[in-house]
């Protein structure tokens, strides 16, 4: 529990760093990072509060669709965000082309070895993803269509109030899922076969792990 733990909390951390590390490569953002440039260049309440208050509204959506979130869920809510505002304060904006290029490049990677860190823990997915998957439960219609429409519908928005659409997010939408796909294994803690079957704190474990499950990483854009 103790690795799981901390494993939980490095993959958060750094998936805020690579969050930002993506934003101040200036090239294009992920879709649900579009949404939240656009609002704070409206509000002016700070990239890392919005993404926090965004996680809580999506998390609301969770109750409709009777999706149960685990601890992982509510810590990537509560910590994402203020760690996105950590790399942000350390990065500096306006750099040369090349060396944006770079950040999103390294962003992309620490991203997606946050992802596997943090889902490899066991404690459920981000509050995005356990959308994706419990309208896909609900619904009946296929995780790709689910998670295209509401993307779509998201960077669409975001785009329309100002934030940073361009070929960064395309690549973001390309490379992220192949990505994912081999850090999730790669980082998934394995538990002993007869603790699965048993283990010795049923009610403490469902707790901790929540109901939701994560997509495919093929098919996975974790902005969450």
């Amino acid at each position: 529990m103790t690795r799981r733990l901390s494993q939980l909390l490095i993959g958060l951390f750094l998936y805020g760093l690579g969050i930002a590390l993506i934003v101040r490569g200036e090239i294009g953002v992920a879709p649900w990072d579009v949404l939240t440039q656009g609002i704070d260049s409206h509000t002016h309440l700070g990239f890392g509060l919005i993404t926090v208050l965004m996680s809580g509204v999506v998390l609301l959506l969770w109750i409709p669709i009777r999706q149960k979130p685990g601890i992982g869920t509510v810590l990537n809510a509560l910590l994402v965000g203020p760690s996105a505002d950590v790399g942000l304060w350390l990065i500096p904006p306006g750099q040369d082309l090349w060396l944006r290029v770079i950040f999103f490049a390294a962003g992309l990677l620490v991203l997606a070895v946050a992802t596997g860190l943090y889902i490899g823990a066991h404690f459920g997915p981000g509050p995005r993803d356990g959308l994706m998957t419990g309208l896909h439960k609900r619904t009946g219609w296929r995780i790709w269509v689910v998670r295209t429409g509401v993307e779509v519908v998201v960077l669409g928005a975001g785009w329309l109030l100002g934030g940073n659409v361009g070929v960064g997010t395309v690549l973001f939408a390309v490379l992220v899922g192949p990505l994912c796909n081999w850090t999730i294994p790669f980082f998934a803690i394995k538990r002993p076969a007869e603790a699965e079957a048993a283990p010795a704190h049923p009610g403490l474990e469902e707790a901790l792990e929540g109901s939701a499950v994560p997509s495919e990483p093929s098919i996975d854009s974790p902005a969450n």
